[in-house]
């Protein structure tokens, strides 16, 4: 007899953290600045360690996590290398996402989501693993975003043009759906002396039998109490459009065709209605494309200093549909060039909104950024978004010619490591960072020895 898992499963490589350090917020004054409004924040530094302090102050407070992490073969880091050619494949890549989910999934409040982009390689083993993390029934959706149009005549089969964002919610997520006037000449019948529109209850064409959908193939009434089941187009068994709780006897009216068959039609009146609902689909044709993304950062740059950036019109979208107009917060801890930062500005901007950012990056040095992207990308762009200046005061960039500075501060803050044993520690942990204020000394260090063991621990103590 031998034991096999079956099912999704992969070589978890769990996080480390070698001997007992503490791993700690430290407030950078150099990039970070005041200006009043909404102080949003900055931290730079390994994501992981990074997870663990927001948890000491953001549990349960985070409305919506958006994520683009590394899924190239060539992107992903020394830890994180996926290799396409044997058979190791993606044990890499699931191994660094998987104790990131599970802290992700602890921040978000009960009607928090999280998306994550993600390439066609990758996505149906992204997604087994956030079905593991997140459970399959809180599956919201697999949005594709078509992030190029055109090109691609030297590709070996197709002219990739997509890519994917997958949607989970933690409980209760509800999408804001967009809502549009009915235009009155739509209501162009004339029923019981009022004008609506009628449409006919038997589903017809795909998926038009009772076995597409089987609950909702049920009886209704007729005009002579007669059960009535509905009829498929070519006289199999139907199914009818909608759940029997979403229908009403009052608002059925029934016609009578040239071989003397009774069908049922929904009634809606004009006089009933004032708006309805559009429902978000999940193709986004029409929320920028690559290439936007990078005239975006070259309009703040002035050259193409980030390789693989998103547009600002896509992320603001999944905000907007994602979160209401108050205080939600909204974190990225693949933030990158900071695209998620510049969408919440936007949308605050536009709709007059208060949602605040959270962004967590890494300092990786590349060609392009000599001093790390954190310095050399994201701190920047935001200075110049925020204030309209750059860090040495100056306003020589094409973003300004079109655009006025957003406003709001910024609070940047790095990821620190000190011994568990340097009693040190309790001098140069800054508690405002975590939102807090002790009146003197023994209620500080009782704060930190509690919550900062947090930061010591393996993810197998999560």
């Amino acid at each position: 007899m031998t034991y096999k898992r079956t099912g999704f499963h992969f070589d978890v490589r769990l996080e480390k953290n070698e001997g007992q350090t503490i791993r700690y917020l430290k407030k950078n004054e150099n990039l970070s600045f005041d200006q009043g409004g909404i102080t949003h924040k900055l931290i730079i530094g390994d994501n992981y360690p990074a997870l663990l302090n927001l948890l000491i102050n953001y549990k349960n407070k985070i409305k919506v996590i958006y994520i683009d992490p590394p899924y190239g073969k060539d992107d992903l880091g020394e830890f994180a290398q996926t290799n396409y050619n044997n058979a190791i494949t993606r044990d890499n890549l699931l191994s660094m996402l998987y104790p990131r989910l599970i802290l992700a999934r602890q921040l978000l409040k009960d009607d928090g989501v999280i998306f994550c982009s993600i390439d066609d390689r990758n996505q149906a083993y992204v997604k087994c693993l956030f079905d593991e993390v997140f459970g399959e029934e809180n599956f919201c959706g697999n949005i594709v975003w078509q992030k190029k149009k055109g090109g691609g005549q030297d590709s070996q089969y197709f002219a990739k043009e997509h890519e994917y964002i997958l949607c989970y919610k933690k409980n209760t997520w509800i999408i804001n759906n967009k809502t549009e006037k009915f235009s009155e000449e739509n209501f162009n019948k004339i029923i019981n002396n009022r004008k609506a529109s009628l449409t006919k209850l038997e589903k017809w064409g795909i998926g038009a039998l009772m076995e597409d959908a089987p609950s909702l193939y049920y009886p209704i009434k007729d005009p002579n109490n007669n059960d009535f089941y509905p009829m498929a187009p070519n006289g199999q068994k139907g199914r009818w459009r909608k759940k029997p709780e979403n229908l009403d006897a009052d608002h059925i009216f029934w016609k009578e065709n040239s071989k003397g068959r009774l069908t049922p039609y929904e009634v809606v009146y004009f006089d009933e209605v004032d708006v309805r609902i559009v429902k978000t689909r999940t193709i986004f044709t029409d929320y920028g494309t690559t290439t936007d993304a990078t005239k975006e950062i070259q309009k703040i740059f002035g050259n193409k200093i980030f390789d693989t950036p998103k547009p600002v019109s896509l992320i603001k979208h999944i905000i907007d549909i994602s979160t209401d107009l108050d205080d939600d917060i909204i974190l990225d801890f693949f933030a990158g060039s900071g695209t998620t930062g510049h969408a919440v500005l936007e949308l605050n901007k536009q709709d007059g909104g208060n949602r605040q950012f959270i962004l967590v990056t890494n300092n990786e040095i590349t060609d392009s950024n000599p001093n790390g992207i954190a310095l050399d990308v994201t701190s920047k762009r935001l200075k110049r978004i925020m204030s309209g200046e750059c860090y040495d005061k100056s306003k020589d960039f094409k973003w300004l010619e079109k655009n006025t500075s957003y406003g709001d501060s910024l609070e940047v803050s790095e990821i620190q490591s000190i011994a568990s044993s340097d009693h040190s520690v309790f001098e140069k942990i800054d508690e405002k960072l975590y939102g807090k204020v002790f009146e003197n000394i023994r209620d500080k260090i009782e704060w930190i020895c509690k919550e900062f063991e947090l930061t010591c621990r393996k993810i197998e103590g999560e």
